[in-house]
């Protein structure tokens, strides 16, 4: 159950109860594709740096270890010892994404492992079947991604079939919660928005899944190729149309910035793997900007990552320690600057739900923005 806490203009500050707990929105998840976050980071590092939501990824839970093995541990939350909320990526992208030769048909795609190169099929009632064997909190539909630059006509027939699959997830969600041996009952199913750059298609398919009355919706497609104006230009057109009175979820973004201005276009839900994968390449984030903690210049400097900063590593470390091991390859500065990236962006969103508490947004946001153009000194 998603509750509208407070406005400031389209931002929107909401309270979503699941049955693993409530989620403070706007919130950023934390991802975890193969059901650990990358860079040597345990639950319990999750729990110290303030992860509200994990996310990890159907398809590659599917390939390995599997989602029936997961199942008869006892579903994902317990499989990685986190007891709360879990949503599981459909699978859908990275069926897009990684699989170079496939076949899309009104029952599904047919393609190949990235693992191993054994055929798979994947339609939307399989990835229901694997969420559910995962047993996460919320699920989302499997859904088509076309490219941002297609031309009209596939994109109109890619939605249209994406539609059709969506019914299809509610239907197999609802038979598959009423199944006496499904570990979460309760599991929420997401839809998601597809369009490409196209605002009109994209506002007659928000209008469609709305009818649907899931437990959020997700844009989709977005970040994947399209520049920054044209991805604000498409929310701005398309969440006045998906229903004010659940969570909103942008797929796949982003960056700081990026989340700043969704937070303003009323997105609830964040998801991106820049905080780790910058982390695990020595690119920090500061409220002066990012700094790449390899450069020479950090080599005697005993600060850490950020003054006043309370994740792990600042808290113990300086810059010239951290640098030292990431030059050295040791394993625990990646890990180290993965926490202190996650835990910023953890602490962004908390800062946000603040100042939305306080109806002080805009101010927030002008100022965070103005601080993260410097260069991190």
């Amino acid at each position: 159950m998603y509750q509208l806490l407070k406005k400031e203009g389209r931002a929107k500050r909401g309270r979503f109860i699941t049955p693993h707990g409530t989620i403070e929105t706007p919130v950023f998840m934390n991802v975890g594709t193969v059901g650990a976050i990358k860079g040597a980071v345990s639950t319990e590092d999750l729990e110290r740096i303030g992860t509200l939501v994990e996310l990890s990824n159907t398809y590659h839970l599917h390939v390995r270890p599997g989602d029936k093995l997961i199942k008869e541990m006892g579903g994902l939350h317990r499989f990685m010892s986190w007891n709360k909320p879990i949503l599981t990526d459909s699978g859908g992208f990275q069926v897009f994404s990684l699989a170079g030769l496939r076949k899309i048909k009104e029952e599904g795609v047919y393609f190949h492992s990235h693992i191993d190169g054994r055929p798979i099929f994947m339609g939307p009632e399989e990835s229901m079947q694997i969420q559910s064997n995962l047993a996460s909190t919320i699920a989302m539909a499997f859904d088509e991604c076309p490219p941002s630059k297609a031309e009209r006509p596939y994109v109109e027939a890619s939605v249209a079939r994406t539609t059709r699959w969506l019914e299809r997830c509610k239907k197999e969600m609802n038979r598959l919660n009423s199944l006496e041996d499904t570990i979460n009952k309760k599991q929420m199913l997401f839809g998601i928005n597809q369009g490409a750059i196209y605002a009109d298609i994209r506002i007659e398919h928000a209008k469609r899944i709305s009818e649907l009355e899931l437990d959020g919706y997700a844009i989709g497609g977005l970040a994947v190729g399209e520049t920054h104006e044209e991805m604000y230009y498409i929310l701005d057109e398309v969440v006045p149309y998906l229903p004010e009175d659940k969570p909103t979820y942008l797929m796949g973004v982003g960056t700081p910035q990026n989340i700043l201005e969704g937070v303003e276009r009323g997105v609830d839900f964040f998801d991106c793997v820049y905080p780790t994968r910058n982390g695990r390449h020595a690119h920090v984030y500061t409220n002066k900007g990012k700094i790449n903690l390899k450069n020479a210049k950090y080599e005697r400097d005993d600060r850490p990552i950020e003054e006043g900063c309370k994740c792990p590593a600042c808290q113990r470390y300086s810059r010239a320690y951290i640098r030292h091991l990431l030059k050295a390859n040791e394993m625990l500065g990646m890990r180290l600057c993965v926490l202190h990236n996650l835990y910023f962006y953890n602490k962004m969103m908390e800062e946000i739900r603040d100042a939305l508490d306080n109806g002080c947004f805009a101010e927030y946001k002008k100022n965070k923005l103005l601080g993260m153009e410097g260069d991190g000194e």
